[in-house]
This record gives structure tokens, sequence and C-alpha cells, in this order.
């Protein structure tokens, strides 16, 4: 009955999303704005008109906090009367910042965004903004989330938050400690997912290898990362599962075998270096020295010659000499890898390392930067032309990008072909032929085209 109150109260009412940050944002964005629709709201476009608009925010680079006062304008441009409402990470850290910003009114925190709906009763705007937050000691439940019908793929949320002490990073304070689902609910997820067509579902977390550690700081594992894949292999209908962001130091041999050979995981993984100097790791408080992920590499590529390894990696930490940094970079130049992100250091208050002094210039961290992005252009280079005369499964996107429909391989080579709605979500095998002049690969069809 109450809900059905709601729903009649909020008919015709539209709300629209913006999300700042990682792929564990996307599909808690999802999640919340799946809240919504529950109580009658119409989910629109950010670019369109609308009632309330919700920004999920980031904390980790200094450019994503920069943003969110143009996102905040652009909203009250096309409606100057509509509801404003900030959640994530920066909402937890800075709640009082993002309530002095003109036209925010209403900040929740961590353990509150998805309980968004509650709030919402009276739309009126306020004269500043209200702020409901926790102390991050709170935030110690788990609450599921998973993206759909916003991509060709699905983000499924296994896990949140971090015990680890990183000396540059804000999300342990922005997130609270390590947690995730259960088996059972991941599971259920990957079943509600696969059964709406979705092709691929990549799993996320803050820190995914350490899947197992229970809520309200039980640190049993009740299941290893292991566990979670061998499982989620077994999911019917699932064509590919994706494995996101995972530390070298919980990336462990028997689950790099498991998907050499697995059914549903594909041959590509995301691991953080950060660092290629032994020295840095330390002071970042990492949990591996570079040997272990020059070993996880060659395990890798050991079982998966053709796999797609891309690498996170930080310039300008403070204390970074041009020595250090010329390390990295010869580390980076020789590691069979294929891509790189690369993260221009910014202080962050309340770290360690923004304590430390022996600050980089930022001329200098910005023209390191330039350099390992154009490491990161060559190195993908030469993964793709390693892959030309290669047949490949590819899964097509749904965006018409300057009269082309783009796709992915299952070890993450982008390819293009004349737009064509009728190929968006399906798969097909592919030859793939040439680099085009953009870096992405043209592709012969293979004959019979496979549509599945």
């Amino acid at each position: 009955m109450q809900s059905q109150i709601c729903q009649s109260m909020h008919a015709q009412k539209k709300v629209a999303f913006y999300t700042l940050g990682c792929k564990l944002n996307f599909s808690e964005t999802s999640t919340i704005a799946r809240n919504f629709t529950d109580v009658g709201f119409e989910r629109v476009g950010f670019e369109e008109v609308a009632d309330i608009y919700v920004i999920n925010t980031c904390s980790v680079t200094e450019n994503a906090d920069k943003r969110f006062k143009s996102i905040v304008k652009n909203a009250l441009k096309k409606n100057d009367d509509a509801f404003l409402i900030a959640v994530g990470c920066y909402a937890q850290l800075k709640p009082e910042e993002l309530a002095n910003v003109a036209g925010v009114d209403l900040v929740l925190g961590a353990t509150e965004k998805f309980k968004v709906t509650d709030y919402i009763n009276d739309l009126s705007k306020n004269d500043m903004g209200e702020v409901h937050s926790c102390e991050i000691s709170e935030a110690d439940f788990y609450v599921g989330s998973y993206s759909i019908g916003d991509r060709t793929r699905a983000f499924l949320k296994v896990q949140d938050g971090c015990d680890y002490k990183c000396t540059y990073c804000t999300i342990p304070l922005a997130r609270g400690i390590s947690r995730s689902d259960t088996l059972e609910n991941v599971l259920k997820n990957a079943k509600e997912i696969s059964k709406k067509g979705i092709q691929e579902i990549v799993l996320t977390g803050v820190n995914i290898g350490d899947y197992g550690k229970g809520e309200f700081g039980n640190k049993k594992h009740e299941h290893t990362f292991f566990e979670l894949v061998q499982a989620l292999d077994k999911v019917a209908g699932i064509k590919r599962l994706r494995i996101s962001s995972i530390e070298p130091n919980l990336l462990k041999d028997e689950t790099i075998d498991f998907v050499a050979h697995s059914k549903s995981f594909v041959p590509h993984f995301h691991i953080p270096l950060q660092s290629g100097s032994d020295n840095l790791l330390k002071l970042m408080k990492r949990r591996y020295l570079k040997q272990t992920y020059t070993d996880r590499v060659q395990r890798i590529k050991e079982k998966m010659p053709d796999a797609c390894i891309g690498v996170d990696v930080i310039v300008g930490f403070p204390g970074e000499t041009d020595a250090l940094f010329l390390e990295t970079y010869q580390y980076l130049n020789e590691l069979d890898i294929s891509y790189l992100h690369v993260f221009t250091y910014s202080e962050r208050p309340n770290t360690e390392a923004a304590e430390m002094g022996k600050a980089v210039p930022l001329k200098t961290r910005k023209k390191r930067s330039k350099m390992l992005r154009g490491l990161s252009v060559k190195k993908r280079r030469a993964f793709y032309e390693s892959q030309l005369k290669t047949q490949q499964t590819v899964l097509f996107e749904n965006e018409n990008k300057e009269g082309y429909i783009q796709g992915f391989t299952e070890n993450y080579v982008k390819v293009k072909t004349p737009w064509n709605p009728a190929l968006v979500n399906t798969t097909h095998r592919v030859e793939l032929t040439k680099i085009d002049e953009d870096g992405v690969v043209r592709f012969d069809w293979m004959k019979p085209a496979l549509i599945k």
C-alpha cells in the first residue's frame, strides 16, 4: 500500500543521474535509479529537463572534485527549480563543502545513499544543502548493486570498502571497511542479469580480490575470490565474465589457471601497479614489491599468450626523483602489458602522502604523465598488432560513433564497422585485419556470421 502511495505521489516526476569515477559508482548509480523508478519516477538522460538530478561523486582525482560544480551548473540551466542531490565518495568525505555549492539541496553519505528515496517527499528547494552523513566506521554493512539496461554489459558489485592503508588513498575514508556480498546473492544477481539478455558482466568492487570478508567487521572469509569465480562460471546464460581491477598480491595462480580454461571468464586482467620502484611501493604502503607484479604478468602470459593486461600507475608521488620515474618507465616498457591507466598524483586531505614533503613540481608531474601516456599508446598498438590475422568473438556496443559501431573482443581489442543498429548487443565471429588511423581495429566477417 505504502509503495502504491509513493508511486502515485511521484508519477510523471523525472529523475536524471550523472556518475563520476569508477565502474563501482556506475553499478551503484543503477541501483539507486531502480529505487527511484520503484516509487514512480521516470528516469531520463542528464541532458534532459528533470525534477531531480542525482550526482554520484568521486574523490579519487582532483579533477572529479572540480567537475562537480560545473555539473551542478549544467543541471540548473535545464531546470533552475530542480532538486539537486549529491551522493558518493566525495559526499562522504566533504559533505559540508558540497552542501555549500549553490543549488545543491541534499548531500547523502555512505550509509544513506541507498535510502535516497526516503528523503524526497518534499522537493522544494532548500536555502542551503541539507547533509545526512555518518561516521565512516558506521559503513560496515553491505548493499548489493548492479547496473543493467544502461549498457550492453552490466557491472556487478561483489565487494565494497578496503582494509588497505595505501598512503595516497581516501577510499577507506569514503567507503569504510572491506565487506562482501554473500555468494548466494551474487549468483542471484548474476542470474537476473543473464535473463535480461545482457551479454557481459564485469565484476566490480573496491578491492575485489579481498572478496569474502563479512559485514560488521567480520574478517573471516566465508568464501574466497577463487570460489566466487568458480561459482559464477557455472551460471547458465552468461556469455562473458570480466574481472575488473584486482590487486597483484590477491590475484592467485589458481584464479589465473582457472580463467585460462573457463567457459565464461575472458582473458583480460586489470592489475594496479602504481610504481615500478620498490622504494616508492614501500612509501605507498602497497602490499607487494615489483617481483610479485612481474610474476603475475608472466603467469598470465604463460597460460594465456593473447591475454590483455591493463596497468594502473601513479606519477609524481612524493619523493619520485627523475631516476625513480625512469625506473618505472623502463620497467613498464619491458613488461608484456597491453595498456596503461596513468594517474597524476594529487594531494588528498587526511592521507599520509600529503604530509610526506618532497613534493614533485606540478609541471614535472604533467611531463611524466605525458611520457607514460605516450608509452601506453605504443603498448596498445603493439598489442593490437599482435592480434591481427587472429579470429575473435566481438560484442558490439550500443552507440553510433561518427557513423561506426564499435565493439570489443574477449581480450579487449576495440574494433569498428559501419553503423548497423541490428548489431547492437550481439556477438559475432570476425577476423582482425588492420589498425585504422584512429587506432581502432577493422575486421572481416567470418562466414557464416554468428549471431547469438
